[in-house]
């Protein structure tokens, strides 16, 4: 799919274009190209002059290698994006700018080469529609994505802190079960691993403002904006490193409450089996081959072993319930 995007009366305008001949129509600050096909790659190279890398989105590119300048003035930035639905993950991003050859019709754009469609990325788009004056040239887009991306991992941090306090209720409660734990473990679970995912996200987020910075590329306003998001990311580190440690509290309490269940249960066989220790010492006594066996000689005998079996388990269990190890 492959968007383009221009500026009318201060607003971003999104056009869906289907053929090269379109491409001549408008004058974009922003090309995005969303799994691009081999043709709309193609368009790209033939009327911008552009070629697209073949590893634009590859995971296993060297961390050293995600941000450079080429010859041409051509600056490419690639950042992860977080993606926060059913299954949390991020997206790699492309960006490709260039700004300083004057020859070429790329001159002030900005393209972007990503598999999927990002949450940042519609974030972008409707408030730029909604706020007149909000993006002004390509380096405007990229600087306001970034801060999109930002306020997109606050956001999530925050959901995270609400999903939180829900389960710390149902831990403090007191009573948990195994089936009540084996939940809270996998919502913890689900949390921690999401609240890593961001922390990895804002350091990639952190980085790719920094080159920005160090490129040279920002005007005043521009800079100061970028020291803004480099803020707001570095308030986000303390939320996170307290979530992990909120997260190792809750995980430590749950599995605190399963040992807890567990010995109840064992507490149950080790009281069962002291309580049955004298009825089955009287009955092995009783069972020995005397010269002389009173269950067999006397009327009272079968009687008398009974009742002091029955006493022998009745008084231990009694004893036990008045120490509260019952309970």
């Amino acid at each position: 799919m492959l968007n383009i995007f221009t500026l009318a009366n201060g607003r971003l305008v999104q056009e869906e274009i289907e053929s090269l001949e379109e491409l001549s129509h408008f004058q974009p600050i922003w090309v995005d190209l969303e799994s691009p096909t081999l043709e709309e790659k193609r368009w790209i190279k033939q009327y911008y002059g552009l070629s697209i890398p073949e590893d634009a989105m590859d995971e296993d590119i060297e961390e050293s290698a995600r941000f450079y300048e080429e010859d041409n003035g051509e600056l490419h930035i690639r950042s992860d994006f977080l993606i926060d639905d059913d299954e949390p993950r991020t997206v790699r991003v492309a960006f490709i700018l260039n700004q300083h050859n004057v020859d070429l019709k790329s001159r002030g754009v900005l393209f972007s080469i990503h598999d999927e469609d990002v949450p940042v990325f519609r974030l972008l788009r409707m408030r730029a529609r909604r706020a007149p004056g909000l993006i002004e040239d390509a380096k405007e887009v990229l600087l306001k994505l970034f801060d999109a991306d930002a306020e997109y991992s606050a956001d999530t941090l925050e959901a995270i802190y609400d999903d939180l306090e829900k389960v710390s209720k149902q831990v403090l409660a007191g009573d948990v079960t195994d089936a009540l734990a084996g939940e809270v473990l996998g919502a913890i679970a689900r949390h921690e691993d999401l609240n890593g995912r961001i922390r990895r996200n804002v350091m990639d987020t952190r980085r790719a403002v920094s080159f920005m910075m160090r490129a040279k590329m920002l005007s005043g306003a521009q800079f100061e904006e970028a020291r803004q998001i480099l803020r707001d990311i570095d308030s986000l580190d303390s939320h996170t490193a307290f979530l992990f440690d909120k997260i190792n509290f809750l995980m430590d309490a749950t599995v605190g409450f399963i040992n807890i269940n567990q010995n109840k249960i064992i507490k149950i066989f080790s009281v069962a089996s002291v309580a049955l220790l004298p009825p089955t010492l009287i009955a092995s006594i009783y069972g020995m081959n005397f010269q002389y066996m009173p269950e067999l000689n006397q009327t009272w005998g079968y009687p008398l072993a009974l009742a002091l079996m029955i006493a022998s388990a009745i008084v231990p269990m009694w004893y036990f319930r008045k120490r509260g190890w019952l309970k």
